[in-house]
């Protein structure tokens, strides 16, 4: 059988240092153009810019990983770089930043969690995931998206900048299994694991997101001197999306 691999675009190769953008659930690796044509560009210095789609999402819409598989796949796709992730895809990098740290040269999170402590929480929101993901399979990925983008966490996302045809390339049943297997309730959680965090990690969240903002100061306390965190005025969970601009300065600084 051939091996499973994740669905890669590469910008600006051999530009300059390598930078991989890890997109969200329902997204794919073009959800993070915007960004990727800011640090490939700016005046700063020029990146080589690494886009993966995740399993279940985009062009890897048929592979099937649970967490731990995720990152191997992520870091065999990445190669030793930064990485970038966002919500989920910030919980697939963290991940392969404690069981691979020497391919992570520096972290980037964006609105992301090292999972749930409790047993209890985790069981609830692995039923909170199913639900989800018995819908997209009732219903299809078109009406999902109608009640996942009007949901609070992306009450300050702007439809323009939501990536909605971008989101509607997936299908029903990637989306799904990415619910049941990299879901947060299905994430073994990582807090035990931060004080190991070696490299240089920048903990990104919208000012206007308490709770991934609060999350952010924990887990930089958690980290070490080593992390530090940004907060995005304006902005929401997506700060990628709706300030990109700010985000790109922020990270080229910070690799730079």
């Amino acid at each position: 059988m051939e091996p499973l691999r994740l669905h890669t675009v590469i910008d600006g190769a051999g530009a300059g240092p390598r930078v991989v953008l890890v997109h969200g659930f329902t997204q794919t690796g073009a959800s993070m153009a915007p960004l990727a044509a800011r640090l490939r560009d700016r005046g700063q210095g020029r990146f080589e810019v690494v886009r993966p789609d995740l399993p279940g999402h985009g062009g890897s819409s048929a592979v099937r990983a649970p967490m731990g598989e995720a990152a191997r796949l992520l870091g065999d796709a990445g190669g030793a770089a930064a990485y970038l992730g966002y919500s989920l895809g910030g919980r697939v990098c963290l991940r392969l930043a404690v069981e691979r740290p020497e391919l992570v040269r520096a972290l980037v999170l964006i609105g992301a969690s090292p999972g749930l402590e409790g047993e209890r929480e985790r069981a609830e929101r692995r039923a909170a995931d199913e639900r989800l993901a018995a819908e997209l399979e009732r219903d299809g990925v078109a009406p999902f998206l109608d009640r996942w983008l009007a949901g609070p966490l992306f009450a300050t996302l702007p439809a323009a900048a939501a990536g909605v045809e971008e989101r509607l390339a997936n299908s029903a049943d990637g989306l799904a299994a990415a619910l049941r297997l990299l879901g947060t309730g299905a994430q073994p959680p990582l807090w035990r694991r931060l004080g190991s965090l070696c490299m240089p990690v920048l903990l990104l969240a919208g000012a206007l997101d308490g709770k991934f903002g609060a999350l952010a100061t924990r887990m930089a306390v958690a980290i070490g001197p080593n992390a530090r965190v940004a907060l995005i005025a304006g902005a929401g969970h997506a700060a990628h999306l709706e300030r990109p601009g700010e985000v790109a300065a922020l990270v080229a600084e910070f690799l730079g």
